[in-house]
């Protein structure tokens, strides 16, 4: 595949500017394997990052429009390589016993990770749904940008419908634009509104961008609190309300599912959603999604850590076996170790912190050993 070459040319006004010329391969057949290179070029024409005569205003323009043109084609690229993959998952589901490890091995020779691979399987499948349906022209691929493309394969069909025709008319379509109808068509269809946010926002009384967040926020509900939510926003169609409402089940959606995660909630009854009912009554929901939080990034913290100590103690304690009076600069390393691999350690948290220090003591227990922490 031949590469891109960059020159810097002058024109008539006397401005320099580089243009950067690549020539595109065009794939004939995912199966046959025809390649063959395209008698066009990708032209970009740069502005000379040396010129004092461009404004940056300008300079940054003109370096967006051609960042788009890279988007288009790469999207067109990631579209074939999805389908090639697909080609070879498909023929390894032939096999035998092993089946499917001739595809793994094909992604190691790739250097592509299966997370990679997979992605852009869907996205090959989301342009082939797309394009197969009618709804979009094949030529009209050209008028997404990259993630524009994918925002519209998870969007709703009618939405779909909307942005296809759009780029069969020739309109660049964008990932903001793509976005908007989105959250447009949410806001004024979804049945987790009440009747009277949905007309207003159909009215234009409400903004789509205020609204589509609080639906995304009810669907991780279940039913009842949803149906308690619905009730405020029937006696208070208001923006107001629906920011308070947006950001009270967000908290209620982040306390809960943290609350499932923090080991210290499983030692005891504990009935979190009566807790979460009494903060709120506080005003103090989002503390205590906070505090939840937090206290789960901590469990997962300790939990790092006491891997991490016992790898140490165990490679501390081999190194000095090996070790010996031959190796006095060795023993000078792993006796530093020390302070961290044994079951009391002591981590400087650096100037930033006044050169204070932190002790801990790492103490393996039994369950029924452990004691709940005294409340200060």
């Amino acid at each position: 595949m031949e590469g891109c070459n960059s020159e810097r040319i002058s024109r008539n006004g006397g401005e320099d500017r580089c243009v950067t010329e690549c020539r595109p391969f065009v794939v004939t057949s995912p199966l046959t394997g025809s390649i063959a290179p395209d008698a066009s070029l990708l032209q970009l024409d740069l502005p000379d990052p040396e010129s004092d005569d461009i404004s940056t205003l300008e300079f940054l323009d003109r370096l967006e429009q051609a960042w788009a043109v890279c988007d288009r084609f790469d999207l067109q690229t990631e579209i074939w390589r999805g389908r090639i993959l697909r080609a070879v998952r498909d023929k390894e589901k032939r096999g035998g016993e092993s089946r499917g490890a001739g595809f793994l091995q094909w992604l190691r020779e790739q250097e592509i990770s299966k997370t990679r691979a997979y992605g852009l399987i869907q996205l090959a499948e989301s342009a082939d749904s797309m394009l197969s349906e009618g709804t979009l022209e094949e030529s009209s691929v050209n008028q997404f940008s990259k993630r524009a493309f994918m925002e519209t394969s998870q969007a709703a069909p009618e939405v779909q419908l909307m942005i296809s025709e759009a780029a069969n008319e020739g309109q660049e379509i964008t990932r903001k634009q793509v976005r908007r109808l989105t959250d447009e068509f949410t806001a004024a269809t979804s049945p987790l509104l009440p009747e009277e946010i949905r007309q207003r926002t159909q009215e234009n009384l409400l903004p789509p961008r205020a609204v589509a967040p609080l639906v995304r926020e009810l669907a991780k509900l279940p039913e009842p609190q949803q149906e308690d939510f619905r009730k405020v926003l029937r006696d208070e169609p208001e923006l107001d309300r629906i920011k308070d409402v947006t950001s009270t089940a967000r908290w209620i959606t982040k306390t809960t599912e943290s609350g499932i995660a923090v080991r210290a909630f499983q030692q005891g009854e504990l009935d979190l959603d009566r807790a979460m009912q009494e903060a709120q009554r506080l005003d103090a929901l989002g503390l205590l999604a906070d505090a939840v939080g937090q206290a789960q990034a901590l469990e997962s913290a300790v939990l790092k850590l006491h891997t991490s100590w016992r790898r140490l103690g165990g490679l501390q304690e081999r190194l000095w076996v090996e070790s010996g009076s031959s190796t006095p600069y060795l023993r000078d390393v792993l006796n530093a170790l020390q302070s961290l691999s044994g079951a009391t350690m002591r981590v400087s948290l650096g100037e930033l912190a006044g050169g204070k220090r932190v002790r801990l003591q790492l103490v393996e227990e039994s369950p029924d050993q452990l004691d709940p922490p005294p409340l200060a």
